[in-house]
C-alpha cells in the first residue's frame, strides 16, 4: 500500500469513527419512554399524551423513543407488562389504573407518571398530594364531589327517580360508593350497589339491576368499565337503563347518555409535563400530584330520544357538549 492509499484509509476510517461517534452521542440523547395501557389501540388518551409531549418539543423517533405495552383489557397482564419495561430500563413509566400500582411493585427506581388514578394516597402509592415522595407522581382523576354530582344530574334529569343504581369496581371505587351512599340519602333515593370485578359479571349486574326495579345507573370511575365501555353502553340501552358515566368516551363515540367528570385528554396530555420535568432532572416525589382542573358534561340527545326522555333545559344549559 503506498503512503497516499494509506492516508486515504485512515481518513475514511477517522470519518466512520467519528460518525459511530455521533451516532452513539445521539442514541445516548434519546430519552426512553415506557407507556402501558390496560386497553388496547386505538385509543384516544394514548394519542393526547404524544400530543403533549409534542407540544414540549419532542419527537417520537427523534428525541424520545416510546415502547407501548397493552394489557388488551386484561388487569393481570399489567405485573408483566410492567417488569418487560423495567428490563427495558426505560427512564420513565406512564400508565394509570391499576397500571400504576403494578409499575410500582416492578420497581422502587424507575419514575412513574400516572396519568390517572382514583387515590394514589389510600393505595400506598404516595405519602402526600403535595410531597408524594417515592418514585411516583402525576395525575390523580380523584374528586370527592364527582358521585354526588352525579346522583343530582340524574335527580335533576328524572326528577321522578326513586331507585338508583350504581356500577362499581370493589377494587377502585370503595371511596365513591361511600360518597354515593351519603348522596343518596340525601337526595332520598334508595341506592343498589351492583360490584363487577370481571367483564363476564356486567350481565349478572345489569340483570340484578332489572330485578331490583333499578330506574337509572351511575357507572363509577373504573379502569375495568372504561376498557369494556361499548358493552357496557350496549347493555344500558337493553335494559332502557338511562345511565350516567364518569368519562366522555362512553357518550361520544360509544352512544352512552350522559357523562360528566374530569377532561382526560387533559390529563394525559398533562402527564407529558410531568415525564419533561423528570427527562431534565427533577425527582418524581417531589412533584406534586395534582387534581383535574377541567370537567366536562355530555349528554347525546339521540340516546335520550331513543329512551323516551326530555333532557330539562337546566341541564342542557350547563352542558359543554351536546351530541345530536
Amino acid at each position: 500500500m503506498t503512503h497516499k492509499q494509506a492516508s486515504v484509509v485512515i481518513a475514511m476510517a477517522l470519518v466512520m469513527m467519528a460518525s459511530l461517534a455521533t451516532e452513539a452521542q445521539q442514541a445516548a440523547n434519546v430519552a426512553h419512554i415506557g407507556l402501558m395501557r390496560i386497553g388496547s389501540p386505538p385509543d384516544p388518551l394514548n394519542e393526547a399524551f404524544r400530543q403533549g409531549l409534542r407540544e414540549l418539543g419532542y419527537a417520537e423517533g427523534g428525541n424520545i423513543s416510546i415502547e407501548y405495552r397493552w394489557a388488551e383489557g386484561r388487569p393481570e397482564r399489567l405485573p408483566t407488562l410492567a417488569a418487560e419495561l423495567v428490563r427495558l430500563k426505560v427512564d420513565v413509566i406512564v400508565t394509570g389504573g391499576p397500571g400504576v400500582e403494578a409499575a410500582r411493585q416492578a420497581t422502587p427506581t424507575i419514575p412513574i407518571v400516572m396519568a390517572v388514578l382514583n387515590d394514589p394516597v389510600r393505595l400506598g402509592l404516595a405519602a402526600s398530594l403535595a410531597r408524594p415522595g417515592g418514585n411516583v407522581t402525576g395525575l390523580t382523576n380523584l374528586s370527592e364531589e364527582l358521585p354526588g354530582k352525579w346522583m343530582e344530574l340524574l335527580k335533576e334529569t328524572l326528577p321522578r327517580v326513586s331507585r338508583v343504581a350504581v356500577l362499581s369496581d370493589p377494587r377502585s371505587t370503595a371511596d365513591q360508593v361511600r360518597v354515593s351512599e351519603a348522596a343518596a340519602r340525601s337526595l332520598g333515593l334508595r341506592l343498589q350497589v351492583l360490584n363487577v370485578r370481571r367483564p363476564e359479571e356486567l350481565e349478572i349486574a345489569f340483570a340484578q339491576a332489572r330485578k331490583h326495579r333499578a330506574e337509572a345507573l351511575i357507572v363509577l370511575s373504573s379502569a375495568l368499565f372504561y376498557v369494556h365501555r361499548a358493552e357496557l353502553v350496549a347493555l344500558a340501552a337493553k335494559q332502557r337503563l338511562p345511565t350516567i358515566y364518569h368519562q366522555e368516551e362512553f357518550v361520544v363515540g360509544s352512544g352512552g347518555l350522559m357523562s360528566y367528570g374530569p377532561d382526560f385528554h387533559d390529563l394525559f396530555r398533562r402527564a407529558a409535563g410531568y415525564v419533561d420535568k423528570i427527562l431534565k432532572g427533577a425527582k418524581p416525589g417531589d412533584l406534586p400530584i395534582e387534581r383535574p382542573t377541567k370537567f366536562d358534561l355530555v349528554i347525546n340527545m339521540t340516546t335520550a330520544k331513543t329512551l323516551g326522555l326530555t333532557i330539562p333545559q337546566s341541564v342542557l344549559e350547563r352542558a359543554n357538549r351536546v351530541i345530536r
